[in-house]
């Protein structure tokens, strides 16, 4: 072979090597974030069960402790690459950083009943929403997460009347409805985004199947005994 050309062919496999390595260092602390996501959603799911329902702020207390390990493992990815370069490995972490947008949305839900901010979601990670500052958070990515907020939100309605707490479903199936407006309002031409979005709807379905359960049955509340304050607005133990 030509000295020039072996020359040319050993910069190019110089090059494949780096960024093998580099993709294998992203895939090992990408590996580490999925684990914490997983804890985190381990925790989480205790409010599905009788007790962990009445133990809500505790289970969000927790979780977000957990989210400091997550802020920890995205400055070590975001360390391992130019910021100018974030799409470059972006299906690396994707899937990951949208379960964890999710578990975020969730919480912020489960502390104040409302709808989580992009930038809310981008503290709990440790980033921000701006795509000049390298690491940030996607905004398909937190729509991916807002959408899964939806099924676990027709689980919980379930599971509260399970329970014995008939006005939580009200509150979900109103807040759903919300979440269903807003997602109209957008033209989305994602592929994956709208089919996600085509299946909001099966889970606002079965939330107003439950809510009718309720009614018909005579165990819905009033409208006074269906509001129920946020963690943030009840009164701190000891306080009147």
């Amino acid at each position: 072979m030509d000295e020039e050309i072996n020359k040319t062919f050993e910069a190019f496999n110089s090059h494949l090597v780096k960024e093998q390595d580099k993709r294998e260092e992203i895939r090992n602390v990408v590996r580490e974030l999925e684990q914490t996501g997983r804890e985190i959603m381990t925790v989480l799911n205790a409010i599905h069960q009788g007790s962990g329902i009445k133990e809500v702020s505790q289970i969000c207390k927790r979780s977000r402790e957990l989210f400091q390990t997550v802020k920890s493992k995205i400055e070590q990815l975001a360390a391992l690459f130019p910021a100018d370069e974030y799409y470059r490995f972006h299906d690396h972490w994707r899937f990951c950083i949208q379960r964890l947008a999710f578990s975020a949305s969730l919480i912020v839900y489960l502390e104040s009943e409302r709808l989580a901010t992009r930038e809310e979601v981008a503290e709990f990670l440790g980033v921000t929403v701006k795509k000049s500052d390298g690491f940030h958070i996607d905004l398909e990515d937190f729509l991916h997460g807002l959408l899964s907020l939806g099924n676990e939100l027709s689980r919980l309605a379930v599971n509260s009347v399970t329970a014995g707490d008939y006005s939580k479903p009200i509150r979900i199936a109103a807040f759903m409805g919300e979440l269903n407006s807003g997602f109209r309002l957008l033209n989305l031409k994602n592929d994956s985004l709208r089919k996600r979005f085509d299946g909001l709807k099966y889970d606002i379905k079965k939330i107003e199947e439950v809510v009718y359960d309720i009614s018909i049955r005579g165990l819905r509340p009033t409208a006074q005994d269906a509001k129920e304050p946020s963690m943030e607005e009840t009164p701190a133990q000891g306080e009147k």
